[in-house]
């Protein structure tokens, strides 16, 4: 049974869909409990039940879910809770601890971000194992929360759907043409594609500073801004395309917005960036990429750092160097050979076979967790 607040989009989300889907496919029987979302649809389509609940809201008033949740959980009697946000840990936990502990089921988190450090984050640490979705994560949790973890965390990195990311991809007919009549200007051209959400440490700005030195030396490369504004950053779009025509770039970068097909646009790229300029906890964007072989270049830093160093590891600069970022584009653009590869790993058949393995090291422990820390 999967805990998580809701389930419309985002990493986290995207993670629980793709794994319900694999422990199905592997023949478990496969729940979520959610407050609901638009993923919802797929997630039953592929097998999952899905119980909707609202163990959402950052609120005292969520305390109130505990009770029913405790006696949810003693009807559904599973075997694994694998809780993915802090809210729902909260609930889960305080849930969790008054069941008989001899047959209570065990209780397991995925930590998926670098959180803020307080008590409050700190319930991401207590359960009876951590899971971590990468090394910077794990870390980051040793350092930050060793007393509140029973045992190390486990690495297990996130995984891509290689039946939907692979380097055969072709792109349906008409897509190219449809998108070039929607933004002229990438006709012909060489894609860089940066995807992610537009926010200040995402590196845009760094990427369009990188497109107005390029385009005096390259005449047939262009910029592809991917992502959209949340609703209280539109302001921080405004100013991106600003920049772009103070530089004199208008023609040469395009803001494609949010997008659904988002792999035929790592296909048809030449290149995929992760600019971040504060550290990740992974970014699935390089991985995805990876899968489809397009060449990637991104900061070395936190999370995706790992993954391009497993997977393209030419493509790593340091982080907001700008002339070396000029210079390694520079270099794969005169060599257009280079690919990259998906290891093993980064796939998500790996991710599901090592969180089973996991699953099934806890529950032949036995005891049910008669020691975990209140």
């Amino acid at each position: 049974m999967q805990l998580l607040p809701a389930l419309n989009s985002g990493g986290v989300e995207r993670g629980t869909v793709d794994f319900a889907r694999a422990l199905v496919a592997a023949g478990h029987e496969s729940i979520v409990i959610s407050s609901g979302g638009r993923m919802v649809e797929q997630l039953q389509r592929e097998g999952t039940r899905h119980i909707v609940m609202p163990i959402h809201k950052k609120s005292l008033s969520s305390l109130w879910q505990v009770r029913p949740l405790r006696k949810l959980l003693m009807e559904l009697d599973a075997d694994i809770l694998h809780v993915r946000s802090r809210v729902p840990a909260w609930l889960t936990y305080l849930a969790w601890k008054k069941m008989p502990a001899a047959s209570r089921p065990r209780l397991v988190s995925t930590a998926h971000g670098l959180y803020s450090i307080n008590r409050y984050s700190a319930i991401m640490a207590k359960t009876e194992q951590v899971i971590a979705i990468s090394e910077c994560v794990c870390d980051y949790l040793l350092q930050n929360y060793p007393q509140d973890l029973q045992r190390p965390p486990q690495i297990v990195y996130r995984g891509v759907d290689t039946q939907e990311f692979y380097p055969e991809l072709q792109l349906p007919a008409g897509w190219l043409e449809n998108t070039c009549k929607d933004f002229p200007q990438l006709r012909d051209k060489r894609w860089l594609l940066l995807p992610g959400r537009l926010t200040r440490w995402k590196g845009q700005e760094d990427f369009i500073d990188l497109m107005a030195r390029l385009s005096r030396d390259y005449g047939d490369v262009h910029g592809v801004i991917l992502g959209g504004s949340e609703p209280n950053k539109a302001h921080y779009e405004e100013e991106l395309k600003q920049r772009v025509r103070d530089r004199g770039i208008e023609d040469r970068v395009s803001f494609v917005g949010h997008r659904a097909d988002i792999r035929y646009w790592y296909k048809q790229s030449a290149m995929v960036f992760n600019l971040s300029k504060r550290p990740e906890p992974f970014g699935r964007t390089v991985i995805e990429a990876a899968a489809i072989g397009t060449p990637l270049v991104g900061y070395d830093i936190g999370g995706p750092a790992e993954s391009l160093r497993a997977c393209f590891p030419q493509g790593l600069v340091e982080k907001s160097n700008q002339e070396a970022l000029f210079q390694k584009v520079c270099a794969l653009l005169d060599a257009p050979a280079a690919r990259s590869s998906l290891t093993a790993e980064f796939t998500l058949e790996k991710q599901a076979q090592h969180t089973i393995e996991i699953y099934q090291s806890l529950l032949a422990e036995g005891g049910a967790g008669e020691n975990a820390r209140d």
